[in-house]
């Protein structure tokens, strides 16, 4: 009982570490619970609790990370909201400091210019600088008109 307790208790941690290495201790604390349910004995408890919570760390922790970090940091093709983010597009409905539609990979999205004095016409090459909710903050490119 008490290594589910433990495994509980480093479980709740993780959630406010977020460090991808509390959890894996508190594997080594299930995987110890089971030893003492099939009637290992403590000295056997603590040797599967360290070999389970090392192998964890050792094997799974780097994979973890690795899909844990943004695209751009692992040199991975970014997608989703990364992929966004500094995307070009083209201005298909006036885009202001309040709305406007831009058209990027032959997707629609709701579009503001990131500047709300800014405005810019049907046809502007633009930059996404960021996503905010389902709207796009956009800006200049340098890009030419086509």
């Amino acid at each position: 009982m008490l290594w589910v307790v433990l495994a509980i208790g480093l479980a709740i941690a993780e959630a406010f570490t977020t460090t991808f290495l509390v959890i894996f201790f508190a594997a080594g604390a299930l995987a110890a619970a089971g030893a003492a349910a099939l009637g290992a004995g403590l000295l056997i408890q603590l040797i599967v609790f360290a070999v389970v919570s090392g192998v964890s760390v050792a094997a799974l922790r780097p994979i973890i990370l690795r899909h844990a970090r943004p695209a751009v940091e692992t040199g991975e093709r970014p997608f989703g909201i990364e992929a966004i983010s500094g995307s070009l597009g083209t201005v298909i409905d006036e885009v202001t400091g309040d709305a406007g539609m831009v058209k990027i990979d032959g997707e629609l999205w709701q579009a503001r210019a990131a500047d709300p004095q800014e405005v810019f016409a049907p046809g502007d090459h633009v930059r996404v600088v960021e996503l905010r909710g389902a709207t796009l903050l956009v800006w200049h490119d340098d890009l030419p008109n086509v």
